[in-house]
């Protein structure tokens, strides 16, 4: 019997064991007994010395016995299962116990393997550790691992590893980390998320330190960014956002002294006085739950989800921003195809996904003609790569939570330059409010000149030349301020009368247009309704009368799940012009519909596998989101097939769109 068949349907899954002999030596081991007339697999404990029968549980406890003795040393005979830990009259089990070498009646590691989830296995841990004084406790399903020390019986901190026999905890918190060991030892690949690390940060200390949340973790996702970058080029030997042994109140001041050094290279986030509100205890549990987790990767979506969360969570029943996930960017960017010397925008830019990548689509262009390894997401020296995210990619967003975190990652991106502005897109005629103080003059002077270069009239806010924009424009709400709706046609009628409100996302699009040149082209995430609603007519002649329509692709309803269910396509359009997009009456339109969903119904991202359970990873080694929109190149050198951006750049060749020929574009010019 194979193991695959007793975990079927299960929880579990045994990521954890996938390069090790383990799970074969255990399927060698396997005894079928007739149970109920139906053959039952058994095996041999290796502790307990005789036979038992093979659970989703037990197959992992066997396996993580065999590792405990195998790679850290520990004999059978300081180990028991099922152990007994008393409260009051009750009696529970502790799958596997480690007894002292020193004091055999004592207890020094706790493992949980019941709980397939690890909030309710750490609950599980810390009433155990509580009861027997254990020091440290492991909880593991057999894909995710998680191991704690218990700092006094209120707090539980992460640890990288657990000790070997011969070895103390002293060693393992010495161990000095870089970021090929990290890249290693990341969380994110077994398919936790950070959103998940932060709940257990607010389950164990953020919900009680009495600070703001939303800022502190902010600081610790800048601060960790910062100590990668700095290990991950060269510039300091080790990782040292990490508990290496420190006393609280050291690490404190090594965070900050870290804090203070990003503070003058990444400029225009925090303030210089800025400081880690957290105490040296909360600290300290906060960035043991972060030292395990990679931020830097191909595209920073592991940040978004946090950052989605925490923006939520704040703002206090205002509409929620919800950002597109980075699968729907990529399509848009590989579909509009972006080229260097364009310019680019997105007016709803939110954590500045659209500008983000197409800033990388231009980098792995640049890298490939030059020659150049294009590693990640990290910044380049190259000046063409710098020029580009210096001069031409932009963001303006109304929320100024969601524009620090977005001037953030554009920072680290382009090197310290971004051109993400605090602005309302829709009510351009009051920009001087902002524009003229001296506060805001402050954070975003050098991208606000750069953006007023490209106004089609110097003295109006209202038009621009960019070459492309992406947006997902919010769609709740409506627009109710006659001083606003009396600037756009679509604040009209169909009958010409004024209309005393309108969709946001309406407005959105007439706006988007004013920011394209003749011959630019747009993508815009819009509600299905749009498109077939009888009421939106005059919104689709509107579109059809100032652009060419290039495609519509109807997103999956779990898309944009969990924050809601709202059915969505994007819209791709270019403007029309004489010579990039001539006027024509009749013309194919490229349609396409999302098949795989992408997430589950609760939200949760759907990742691709291999058949014995693991998780596929992409060139850079991160989880695979199982989608239809485009083709991934996969480590293992395969990649899925093609998907709706390809049928689309195929389409386009065949006719003859000014941005795919790229012979006709340069000709034209």
């Amino acid at each position: 019997m194979k193991i695959s068949e007793i975990l079927q349907d299960s929880s579990y899954k045994l990521t954890q064991f996938e390069h090790s002999d383990y799970i074969e030596a255990l399927e060698k081991k396997i005894i079928e007994k007739e149970q109920r007339n139906a053959p039952a697999p058994y095996v041999k404990c290796l502790v307990r010395n005789k036979e038992i029968k093979l659970t989703p549980e037990e197959v992992v406890r066997q396996l993580y016995i065999a590792k405990l003795h195998n790679e850290y040393g520990y004999p059978f005979e300081r180990m028991q299962v099922e152990y007994p830990v008393h409260f009051g009259r009750e009696v529970k089990r502790a799958d596997i116990v480690i007894f002292s070498k020193i004091d055999t009646t004592a207890i020094d590691i706790i493992v949980e393997l019941k709980k397939p989830k690890l909030k309710d296995g750490k609950e599980q841990l810390k009433s155990y550790t509580h009861a027997t004084g254990a020091k440290i406790a492991v909880w593991t399903n057999g894909s995710q691992i998680e191991y704690f020390h218990r700092k006094d019986p209120n707090y539980f901190e992460h640890i990288p590893d657990i000790p070997k026999e011969n070895q103390s905890l002293r060693d393992i918190l010495e161990k000095r980390v870089d970021f090929a060991e990290l890249e290693k030892i990341d969380k994110l690949r077994h398919g936790t998320s950070l959103k998940d690390v932060i709940l257990d940060m607010e389950d164990e200390v953020l919900a009680n330190a009495g600070v703001d949340v939303f800022e502190e973790v902010f600081k610790l996702i800048y601060i960790k960014l910062f100590d990668e970058w700095q290990n991950k080029s060269g510039r300091m030997p080790h990782l040292e956002f990490r508990d290496y042994g420190e006393s609280d109140a050291e690490l404190k001041e090594k965070i900050q002294t870290i804090f203070d050094s990003a503070k003058k290279k990444w400029q225009g986030i925090f303030s210089d006085d800025s400081r880690i509100e957290l105490s040296p205890s909360h600290l300290a549990i906060s960035v043991s739950s972060l030292q395990d987790v990679k931020f830097f990767n191909s595209n920073f979506e592991v940040i978004d989800d946090a950052f989605e969360y925490l923006i939520n969570k704040t703002s206090k029943g205002e509409k929620g921003q919800f950002f597109t996930p980075r699968y729907v960017i990529d399509m848009c960017v590989k579909m509009l195809s972006p080229q260097e010397d364009e310019y680019m925008i997105d007016t709803a830019s939110g954590s500045c996904g659209f500008p983000l990548h197409s800033f990388l689509h231009i980098k792995e262009e640049i890298c490939q003609e030059l020659g150049l390894e294009n590693d990640l997401i990290a910044t380049s020296d190259n000046p063409r790569i710098l020029d580009y995210a210096k001069e031409k990619i932009f963001g303006i967003d109304f929320d100024e939570k969601t524009v620090r975190v977005a001037r953030m990652l554009n920072i680290i991106a382009g090197d310290g330059h971004t051109n993400v502005l605090h602005l309302n897109t829709l009510d351009y005629e009051r920009w001087g409010e902002k524009t003229e103080d001296e506060s805001w003059q402050d954070k975003y002077f050098e991208g606000w000149r750069r953006l007023r270069k490209l106004k089609k009239d110097k003295s109006s806010n209202k038009e621009f030349n960019f070459d492309i924009l992406m947006a997902n424009p919010p769609f709740a709400g409506d627009i109710k301020e006659s001083r606003i709706l009396s600037k756009y046609e679509l604040g009209k009628k169909p009958n010409g009368k004024w209309q005393t409100k309108v969709g946001r996302d309406i407005l959105f699009i007439e706006r988007n247009l004013q920011f394209l040149k003749p011959g630019g082209r747009m993508a815009i995430v819009l509600p299905q309704g749009r498109f077939n609603n009888a009421s939106d007519k005059h919104l689709r002649d509107f579109i059809s009368e100032h652009c060419r329509i290039l495609a519509v692709v109807g997103l999956h309803g779990n898309v944009f799940k969990p924050h809601t269910g709202t059915k969505t396509s994007v819209l791709f359009v270019q403007k029309w012009d004489d010579k990039l997009c001539p006027k024509k009456e009749d013309y194919p339109i490229f349609f396409a519909t999302m098949k795989k969903p992408s997430k589950d119904n609760s939200g949760e991202k759907i990742y691709l596998k291999n058949e014995d359970g693991s998780y596929k990873l992409d060139i850079h080694n991160h989880l695979v989101v199982d989608h239809d929109l485009y083709s991934i190149a996969l480590k293992d050198g395969t990649k899925t097939p093609d998907g709706i951006a390809e049928a689309f750049l195929e389409f386009a060749k065949n006719e003859a769109l000014s941005f795919v020929d790229q012979t006709q574009k340069k000709d034209l010019l």
